[in-house]
Order: C-alpha cells, then sequence, then structure tokens
C-alpha cells in the first residue's frame, strides 16, 4: 500500500477511536451534572416514588452503561433520542426528538460560522501574505500588535465591545441576534453581523500570525535565495515561490481555526443570544435534558475531530517524503 493511503487510514481509525472515548467522556460527564430531571419537574413535594416512577419512564433507572451502548446505537443509526422537556409529571408528553429540535439550530450555527470563515479567512490571508512581505516595517509591528491585543482578549469581552460600539453608541448593528425563520438571507447577515465580527477577531488573529511565519520560514530555503540572487522581487519571491509552498501549513492552519469557530460558537451565541446549537446547549443543561445535552456535545466533539482529521490528511497529501518515497 501506498505510504500516503496506509497513514490516511492509521490517520482516520485514530480519529474515530478518538470519537469513540469523546463519546464515552460525553455520557459520563453529561451523566455527573448536579441535579435530578425527574425532581426538577416534579418539585421538592414529590415522594420518592412518584420520582421513581418518573424516573423509569424516562429510563433513568437503568444502569448507565446499558444507557450508554443504547445511546451509541441510536446514534449510529441517527436516532438522537427524545428530549427530555415537554415531559409533565401529568404523564402527557408533550416531548419532541432531539434532531427536531438540533437541526434548525444547527443550520443557524453553520450559517454564522460560514460567514465568518468567508470574512475571516481572505482577511486573514491578506495580512499574513502583506506582513510577510513588509516584514519588520511599521505595517507589520502594527498588524502584529493589533493581533496580539484581539488573541490577549477572551471572546465575550470581545463581544460587550462591538456591542457597546456597534450597538449602543453606534448603533449600526442589532445587539441582539434574533433570527428567525424565515427570514431573508440579507437580513440574517446582517442580523448576525455582531457575532461574527467577533469571531472574526479572534480567529483571523491566529491564521494572519501563523500564515506570516509560514511564509517567512520558506522565505529562508535555498530556492528562495536562488530566486532573489535572480534578481526577483519581494513581491514576486513570495507570491511565485513562497506562497504555493506554504499552503499547505496554511490550509492546516485554516482547518485547525475552522474547529475552533465551530467549537467556539458557544460563549458568542449566547452573549448575542443566537439559536444556534451553543445557545440550545446552554439552555438544556439549565434545564438538565440530558439527550439534547449529548447531541449537541456529540456534535462539537465530532466536528472537532473531523476538521482536524481533514487538516492532517492535507499535511500528509502534501508532504513530498510521502508522494515520492525512495
Amino acid at each position: 500500500m501506498h505510504p500516503v493511503l496506509a497513514t490516511i487510514f492509521k490517520r482516520v481509525g485514530l480519529g474515530l477511536l478518538t470519537l469513540f472515548v469523546v463519546s464515552v467522556i460525553i455520557f459520563s460527564a453529561v451523566n455527573m451534572l448536579p441535579g435530578d430531571f425527574g425532581e426538577a419537574v416534579l418539585g421538592q413535594a414529590a415522594t420518592e416514588e412518584t420520582v421513581a416512577a418518573f424516573r423509569r419512564e424516562l429510563g433513568l433507572d437503568q444502569p448507565p452503561i446499558t444507557r450508554y451502548f443504547q445511546w451509541v446505537a441510536g446514534v449510529l443509526q441517527g436516532d438522537l433520542g427524545t428530549s427530555f422537556s415537554g415531559r409533565a409529571a401529568s404523564g402527557v408528553d408533550r416531548s419532541r426528538p432531539v434532531v427536531d429540535l438540533v437541526m434548525p439550530r444547527l443550520e443557524n450555527t453553520l450559517f454564522l460560522a460560514t460567514l465568518t470563515a468567508v470574512i475571516a479567512v481572505p482577511l486573514a490571508l491578506f495580512l499574513g501574505i502583506t506582513a510577510a512581505l513588509w516584514r519588520n516595517s511599521f505595517y507589520d509591528k502594527t498588524a502584529s500588535a493589533a493581533t496580539l491585543t484581539t488573541i490577549s482578549f477572551p471572546e465575550f469581552f470581545v463581544a460587550y465591545i462591538l456591542i457597546l460600539v456597534f450597538g449602543t453608541l453606534y448603533p449600526v448593528f442589532p445587539s441582539l441576534a434574533t433570527v428567525q425563520p424565515g427570514m431573508g438571507f440579507w437580513d440574517r447577515v446582517y442580523t448576525s453581523m455582531l457575532p461574527a465580527m467577533t469571531l472574526t477577531l479572534v480567529i483571523v488573529a491566529h491564521m494572519m500570525r501563523m500564515t506570516r511565519a509560514a511564509i517567512i520560514n520558506l522565505l529562508a530555503s535555498p530556492y528562495i535565495e536562488m530566486a532573489r540572487l535572480k534578481g526577483e522581487s519581494p513581491r514576486r519571491v513570495i507570491l511565485r515561490h513562497a506562497l504555493p509552498n506554504a499552503w499547505a501549513p496554511i490550509a492546516t492552519v485554516i482547518a485547525f481555526n475552522l474547529a475552533y469557530l465551530v467549537v467556539g460558537v458557544v460563549v458568542v451565541e449566547v452573549v448575542f443570544v443566537y439559536p444556534g446549537v451553543g445557545q440550545l446547549m446552554v439552555d438544556a443543561v439549565s434545564s438538565r435534558d440530558i439527550p439534547v445535552v449529548q447531541a449537541c456535545a456529540l456534535f462539537f466533539a465530532g466536528t472537532y475531530i473531523i476538521l482536524n482529521l481533514i487538516a492532517d490528511v492535507i499535511g500528509i497529501v502534501t508532504n513530498p517524503r510521502l508522494l515520492h518515497p525512495r
């Protein structure tokens, strides 16, 4: 078997093993959350017999290992379970499948992540390339200082600053990203602009600095020195010689940051009350809705593992030592 295919299969197997371990951690962590859904619904005045009967109806009386394998078997079949919300002590079941709750929120989260990526990736590449082109200049130092500043601030602090500036002092964008079903595309973009700007400021700093570092590292290569000795201009050296060979590390950095983008939307969605998976997960934790919490956590973990796996594969298929083994 070709070394590239063998390495890719190993990475995929490792990714599946990681997802299995993460699923165990998710199930264990969710079941260790303080409080009990049955007691939260029935209230403190409920008798132990009533609570036990209610837990039996929800299947919470079964051993954890049995519930874990039932959950995994359902996930493999596309069944994420049924939400606990809507169940009442009277026996009336108004609960909904978890898929019906997650999918609309998932569309909103992916829309926000895509909008952020469309803004952040070209901006980060432009800043990283130009900073490498004018290395140690005033522009380079200013861009590096600005990116270090944005990295040092937590996401919620950046979000509140943007709300203060663009939502209160200069009301350009709405402070709350209340996305409604059936909303037009541009209305959705306008409403989601502040959370997209928050995420953009966070991930642009990482991508810009890594892009700059990758290009500067390549500028010390012998073939770059030969191009300079031939009289090539600095711009041509970067665009024609350094940049094509820097796409592999740059693509890896982009994949890692997109993984962080999808997972990091939780805090931003809560700040802006954006109806995404992150907000749904926080609400489910508050109401102790175990199936919804497990589904949201599994989505974030699976997305992060898949995007990191894509980054690994990109690094493998662009490695000349693997593509041309001796």
